[in-house]
């Protein structure tokens, strides 16, 4: 049907179609877990298999149902550059699970406690890998087939996330106006570009509608920390707007008024 009705659209207008067609960054984004959980799960498995537990205790973590929360995890330490395979025995030999009544969980809740910021410090800090800032990005052996399925879902998140940014800066949304304006400069405006998708994907994810940007306090954990990203990506955001358009009082005037309004 798009194909038909496309001629009679503008680009703009075809792409938000096909999004709303694809569906939201939280229907995506689901389906990207699924697929990374699949392509992912053997190769946890293994780790987990080899990390010190003996071998009933690493059955017992695979199969449990708290498995996949571990594997997440491990998959965002992996997004944050820590060496999950010499991480995991040291964790395991921190203390015994005798009294462990779920393995994985304990599993999980040392390796977020452990890998809570990025590896590295300073300038040897790397950025974490992230699809629109807050989506940890599968890595590591995988294979082709779900290597490309991952590629499709990430280039769709990414799609979508844009077609929300777009949308609400045509339509001068008022979330949208009070991120600032685009600088006028090649690589801060493609710095602000980015940051700005953050801030529409989570939006688009958690079902925001309010007019201030991030809405209401998170209510998960998963969610409190991609609102964390959020909000490092909206202050990053406005501190490229004011080092932009400072001596422009036409756009601080505008900026202004569209805080008032919040």
């Amino acid at each position: 049907m798009l194909q038909h009705v496309g001629a009679e659209l503008s680009a703009h207008e075809t792409i938000t179609a096909e999004q709303e067609a694809w569906g939201s960054i939280a229907q995506l984004a689901a389906e990207y877990e699924t697929i990374a959980q699949a392509a992912q799960h053997d190769r946890f498995a293994t780790l987990i298999r080899q990390s010190g537990l003996t071998p009933d205790e690493a059955e017992d973590a695979i199969q449990s149902d708290t498995f996949g929360a571990l594997a997440a995890e491990l998959r965002r330490a992996e997004a944050n550059h820590h060496n999950i395979d010499a991480l995991m025995p040291r964790l395991v030999a921190a203390r015994s699970f005798e009294d462990a009544d779920d393995i994985a969980s304990v599993l999980h809740h040392r390796l977020a406690r452990a890998t809570a910021r990025p590896a590295g410090s300073g300038r040897t800090r790397k950025a974490p890998r992230l699809i629109v800032g807050f989506i940890s990005e599968a890595t590591g052996p995988i294979s082709a087939e779900m290597k490309k399925a991952l590629t499709e879902h990430r280039e769709l998140i990414q799609q979508r996330a844009e077609a929300v940014l777009d949308q609400a800066l045509s339509e001068r949304q008022e979330w949208a106006l009070a991120l600032g304006d685009a600088p006028t400069e090649v690589k801060a405006a493609a710095a602000w570009r980015r940051h700005a998708h953050t801030v529409a994907a989570y939006r688009d994810r958690y079902g925001i509608t309010t007019r201030t940007p991030l809405g209401p306090a998170p209510d998960s954990d998963a969610q409190k920390i991609d609102a964390a990203r959020a909000k490092a990506a909206l202050a990053r955001l406005r501190d490229l707007a004011s080092v932009d358009g400072s001596d422009d009082p036409s756009r601080t005037m505008q900026r202004e008024d569209a805080s008032r309004r919040l």
